[in-house]
């Protein structure tokens, strides 16, 4: 019997480096579909004999899929980070990733609160700051890559507070009003949130506000509307004086406190004036879905948890296990938060579950009806299906594979496209039999294959990205 898991080849690292390479296609590859899919995900998995302990720790790799008249090619490079390069140079692992301390000693964690090196392994998420392409992870150092060769340009100011510790990878980007919204938090004895807004064309930052708790949680994305930005404080809280002195990982400071319940702020848009706040039932989530506003209340919908035992089932020597059941992915919940300050309520969406949401970006503040994302059709594996929830009723389509891993689904509208879902998902497959992966296409509303490109070997799984059109690429 193997000891690892079937998915195991998404969590292995790849060192090879291709250079705009013709992808095989098989089906059809629809020509309207014109431009790039840009993704960022963990690669490497070691530092000379070092190795990283978590999923959310491996050296970052820029993904390029160019699409144009039926076509597909790949290309793929490092992020030339300073966590990057540290380890090439010293073959070792250097500076402290999420589950990763490579101070090991007391004197190393002592020298590693005085030197500070900033955590800049951009592998979670790649955004458009108006002229410039940038990979993030959770912190404010996004560093900037030529989106046609993937090579590293370095890091540029970003939308986020730069005194701050942490920033989400999910900012909201509005390239119609040239401007992105994002929420950092500093540590300190009262630590910060900050709520921050960035005009592209001039450049200039502004704190739309700040809110200070005693309890800071762990946050991967928050909700935007037409009117408020909605900040979800789950109850999966940092120890900040485990922080301030460096005793382990930003995981090890990591506590479940469910007493807290989850904790929502919402800050208006226009004028930074907290407008609302609410206590809910305790939950955890990473991935905001969307958010709006009806009769008089935020509808807030996220990919939830009933704990945060998720981030420990994420440490790699798990997911690599064939012993270990593959980490459950969430289910589809709505948060009511009335804006006349009484109770919060929470719907279930669908029984099917659900991580790596998407929708038809062009809903982004607005009611919807349907969200893409990953799911499990074995409970023993890792994400082995695309889903496609339906709203309105509840009820749920899949695309799967027998031996096949898909990531993350982008929807892409059709040009002059009717209505919502009228489009393609673009999703990056890992084929465990066959060691390698392929870009799928499918249908957005009825998950049919349209087309695949396959690349000529494994593709780490990643966490996101985006297409951007060739008229506006």
């Amino acid at each position: 019997m193997s000891s690892s898991s079937p998915s195991a080849a998404g969590f292995e690292s790849l060192e090879r480096e291709t250079d705009g390479e013709s992808l095989d296609v098989e089906g059809t590859i629809p020509e309207w579909l014109s431009g790039r899919l840009l993704r960022t995900g963990p690669a490497k998995f070691e530092g000379g004999d070092d190795t990283y302990n978590h999923w959310f720790d491996g050296l970052a790799m820029l993904h390029r899929f160019g699409l144009r008249d039926g076509d597909v090619s790949y290309r793929n490079r490092f992020l030339q980070s300073g966590a990057f390069e540290d380890a090439t140079a010293e073959e070792r692992i250097v500076r402290s990733e999420f589950g990763t301390d490579p101070c090991r000693s007391i004197f190393g964690r002592i020298m590693s609160f005085f030197s500070q090196k900033p955590v800049d392994n951009g592998n979670v998420n790649v955004a458009a700051y108006g002229d410039a392409y940038v990979s993030m992870t959770e912190t404010p150092f996004p560093i900037a890559f030529d989106p046609d060769t993937l090579k590293t340009l370095g890091p540029v100011p970003a939308t986020e507070n730069p005194d701050a510790d942490m920033s989400t990878a999910h900012p909201f980007v509005d390239r119609d009003a040239g401007r992105a919204i994002n929420v950092t938090l500093a540590f300190g004895r009262t630590s910060s949130y900050g709520v921050v807004e960035r005009d592209f064309a001039s450049g200039d930052r502004r704190l739309l506000r700040e809110i200070e708790t005693d309890d800071p949680s762990y946050l991967h994305s928050f909700g935007v509307t037409d009117e408020y930005v909605v900040l979800a404080g789950f109850p999966l809280v940092f120890d900040t004086m485990a922080l301030l002195f460096r005793s382990g990982t930003f995981a090890d400071a990591l506590e479940w406190k469910p007493e807290l319940g989850t904790r929502f702020w919402a800050v208006r848009r226009s004028d930074g004036e907290l407008a609302g706040q609410w206590r809910g039932p305790a939950r955890f989530g990473f991935h905001h879905v969307n958010a709006f506003e009806v009769d008089g209340e935020l509808q807030v919908d996220v990919a939830a948890y009933d704990d945060a035992t998720i981030v420990d089932d994420l440490y790699l020597d798990r997911l690599r296990s064939a012993d270990t059941t593959g980490p459950p992915a969430g289910h589809l919940e709505r948060f009511h938060l009335p804006l006349d300050g009484s109770s919060v309520d929470v719907s279930r969406c669908s029984d099917t579950r659900i991580e790596l949401p998407r929708i038809d970006d062009r809903r982004a503040t607005r009611d919807y009806r349907y969200v893409w994302g990953g799911g499990q059709r074995n409970p023993d594996n890792f994400i082995d299906q695309i889903v496609r929830i339906d709203i309105d009723s509840g009820d749920a389509e899949t695309w799967h594979q027998p031996g096949c891993y898909p990531g993350e689904p982008v929807f892409v509208e059709r040009p002059d496209a009717a209505g919502e879902a009228d489009g393609v998902l673009l999703t990056v497959v890992l084929d465990a039999e066959r060691d390698s992966s392929f870009l799928a296409v499918l249908d957005a509303e009825s998950l049919d294959e349209v087309g695949r490109a396959r690349v000529p070997h494994h593709i780490p799984f990643q966490f996101h990205g985006n297409f951007y059109p060739e008229e506006t690429s």
